[in-house]
């Protein structure tokens, strides 16, 4: 029956979006709480952490409800979660370092770096540069491969998934559409080891997390100096929410693998938002202003809505992009098993706001982060918890249609073959 749970999951993404009364300023402390604690009960998520930060300064950092619903223990705001694909931000920086150093550049082709790589068309393998590694053009359809890595990478090395990539056959012509790939990541992760001459979970920390004092946040489970602050993931099974197991396999690190919370994430997007900039005076740079103004180019365009009047939405490097009320805005999500996780900056404004979830309502971060949006839009009238809710309701009602037909479908075919019942735990 959980096989069946999960498959229903498998229709479900992290990209929803929300908000929640009719706010038209800046939310205060107090307000967050109040939207914070009500989108907790909407979408049962068992623990929430918030951070704003402003023009340069952390004006908000809290955590709500509990780690997990087995010890009912707090989350705070330094609690730590996984943060998924957020990691992505961190590898293009990386790599970004490493032009800065003229050690590579954004179009060095991956096979100069690692010759062994090798896609299923020759052409594409050998035009194949570290820029297509982070954007999502490859050719290869939604999620290809993933099955490597989710929801156990502990069995496959990084070897063997490079290997692999050259039985993947393309959905689409090379560098022609948007189909977010973690694979690729993981290659670019590769690149980071093999050109700056150390692991690439040591480079993450040593050049970037420790530089920007984030001294709880580390480049894995496995690194993490302290777990006693750490959230269980959630997922919902038969109307209840269940706490689920976490896949800690180092694979897959390049691409979701860092641990933080959000006192130290808001010191990583002050570095973004101020150009890579950081320290006292902003006297260090992590990075280039010109690897700071590439990150956040757009390279693939990308077809999608938004409850903002949007013009363009594309993705950079590590990052989505677009427009939002006439503002600029840079923004990632992150989904591990039972945890999803939103960053979002509005660089023109100074206004970084990070969500971090233990449970696996992407409605549930989008709406925070569009209620605290519209305080700075001026907004009125918006309920984001309701919109997002009534969304969330109509999906799971369109996924459990699409789920018993599947369903029907197994037990069509098993009965077919003489077997009497479903074995669910095979699918």
């Amino acid at each position: 029956m959980k096989s069946k749970i999960l498959l229903k999951a498998l229709f479900f993404s992290v990209f929803f979006t929300w908000n929640f009364c009719s706010y038209a300023q800046v939310l205060t402390s107090t307000q967050i709480d109040s939207v914070v604690e009500k989108t907790l009960k909407t979408f049962d998520v068992p623990g929430i952490a918030v951070a704003i930060v402003k023009d340069g300064k952390l004006i908000h950092a809290k955590g709500y409800g509990v780690r997990s619903i087995k010890t009912n223990k707090p989350v705070d705001e330094n609690t730590l979660f996984g943060v998924a694909s957020n990691t992505k931000a961190f590898t293009a920086a990386a790599l970004g370092m490493l032009v800065d150093e003229h050690k590579i550049t954004w179009d060095t082709k991956v096979t100069d770096v690692i010759p062994e790589f090798k896609m299923y068309d020759p052409y594409v393998t050998s035009e194949f540069t570290i820029r297509d590694l982070l954007t999502h053009r490859s050719g290869l359809g939604l999620g290809a491969g993933d099955l490597m890595i989710w929801p156990d990478s502990s069995n496959v090395t990084k070897a063997q998934l490079i290997h692999n990539l050259r039985f993947l056959k393309p959905v689409s012509s090379f560098r022609t559409k948007f189909d977010y790939d973690n694979l690729m990541y993981i290659v670019a992760g590769e690149i980071v080891t093999r050109v700056a001459k150390m692991p690439y979970e040591d480079f993450i920390e040593t050049r970037i997390i420790q530089p920007l004092g984030m001294t709880k946040t580390a480049a894995s489970w496995y690194r993490l100096k302290d777990r006693g602050n750490v959230i269980d993931g959630h997922a919902p099974y038969q109307g209840k929410l269940i706490p689920v197991g976490l896949s800690f396999g180092e694979v897959a690190n390049a691409a979701g693998g860092i641990y933080s919370n959000v006192v130290d994430m808001s010191k990583w997007i002050t570095a973004m938002i101020d150009g890579g900039k950081y320290g006292d005076n902003l006297s260090k740079r992590l990075f280039s202003s010109s690897v700071a103004n590439e990150l956040w180019s757009p390279q693939t365009i990308i077809s999608g809505g938004s409850p903002y009047n949007t013009h363009f939405t594309a993705y950079g490097l590590g990052w989505f992009l677009s427009d939002v009320d006439g503002y600029f805005q840079a923004t990632h999500t992150g989904g591990l098993s039972g945890i999803v996780t939103q960053i979002t900056i509005l660089p023109e404004l100074k206004l970084g706001i990070i969500v971090l979830t233990n449970q696996q309502s992407g409605a549930a971060f989008n709406a925070i982060t569009n209620t605290i949006k519209d305080g700075y839009f001026k907004v009125k009238n918006q309920d984001r918890i309701k919109q997002y809710n009534d969304s969330r309701l109509a999906r799971e009602k369109d996924a459990d249609a699409v789920v018993s037909k599947i369903w029907n479908d197994i037990t069509l075919e098993q009965k077919n073959n003489n077997q009497t019942k479903p074995k669910e735990t095979n699918y």
